[in-house]
């Protein structure tokens, strides 16, 4: 193991690779962004290894690493699977990383890192059961108890978005396909393309789910009932995950945890869901906002 005064954490996002390093004291001592290279495996091999380098030359030592990346890694062929920037699916990413870089690498799923650096110091500091919630182009998730990542057996653990949605009915119907191969997952209908896609099958128009959004916020009575639909369907998806972890706080990622009446109106939607009396659970917006994917990368090494 690498002995260093400073932890380098990354994250690999389908549009934008993001460094940033960190002292011992948890001061934030470098950061650069760079776009990335577009389904081209090796030039995002490179594309890491000269950031790292860059890093370095500024910090005037070497540094640990930690990588949050899209999909996770298979512990039966520890190749990259599940990855929405489909360029790393089937690779060897652990092993490829290390080799360019010459040093052991810690990897986590971009959704894990987000959640980890939530639970050290952001919305979910304090708490016992941290449960991350990515809402963005997909819908991801991560879950911190005690302080400690939990990857699970099989290295997917907070994957909820790719369970069914639940108590699907007519208004839910015809269930959508999932790039995963499945029909009518979380991810088809609380993505930011999923809310889209139920605009336009409601009305015809084609929204950004920003745009939708706004639009119910002004009274526009089509965004409005998508808006509400996807509240609907929110507050059932994250019951489902209250009755199974009980977690004293979730928190909210991604452009769509942007959307302030979430936290007022989903825990009130949620409460005949959940097999529980009272609901204790906090729905709580991100402290660390974009910065939280580098943070809990580099911190995968504590």
């Amino acid at each position: 193991m690498l002995e260093s005064a400073f932890r380098i954490g990354i994250d690999l996002g389908g549009s934008k690779i993001e460094l940033a390093a960190f002292n011992a004291e948890d001061k934030e001592c470098f950061r650069r962004r760079v776009p990335t290279p577009r389904q081209d495996y090796r030039a995002t091999l490179i594309a890491l290894r000269d950031l790292v380098l860059e890093a370095e030359g500024t910090l005037g030592e070497r540094a640990t690493v930690g990588i949050g990346t899209p999909g996770s890694l298979s512990p039966v062929s520890g190749l990259v699977r599940n990855a929405n920037s489909t360029c790393l699916n089937g690779q060897p990413f652990k092993q490829d990383v290390e080799a360019v870089l010459e040093r052991e690498v810690r990897l986590a799923n971009d959704a894990n890192c987000f959640t980890v650096s939530e639970a050290r110091d952001g919305a979910g500091a304090g708490a016992e059961v941290v449960f991350g919630v990515i809402l963005g182009t997909g819908v991801g998730g991560g879950l911190v108890v005690h302080g400690r990542l939990l990857a699970g057996a099989n290295a997917i653990a907070g994957e909820w978005g790719h369970n069914p949605l639940p108590s699907a009915g007519p208004e839910d119907l015809p269930l959508p396909i999932c790039y995963c191969g499945r029909s009518g997952c979380v991810e088809t209908y609380l993505s930011g393309p999923g809310l889209s896609r139920d605009h336009f099958a409601r009305t015809g128009q084609t929204l950004s789910a920003e745009a939708i959004a706004r639009g119910a916020e002004s009274g526009d009575p089509p965004c409005a009932g998508s808006l509400e639909r996807y509240e609907a369907r929110l507050a059932r998806s994250l019951a489902s995950v209250v009755n199974v972890l009980d977690p004293d706080v979730i928190v909210l990622g991604g452009g769509l945890s942007l959307i302030q009446r979430l936290y007022e109106n989903v825990p009130r939607l949620w409460l005949p869901h959940v097999f529980s009396d009272a609901v204790r659970t906090r729905l709580l917006p991100n402290r660390h906002g974009d910065s939280s994917g580098v943070r809990g990368a580099a911190w995968l090494w504590e």
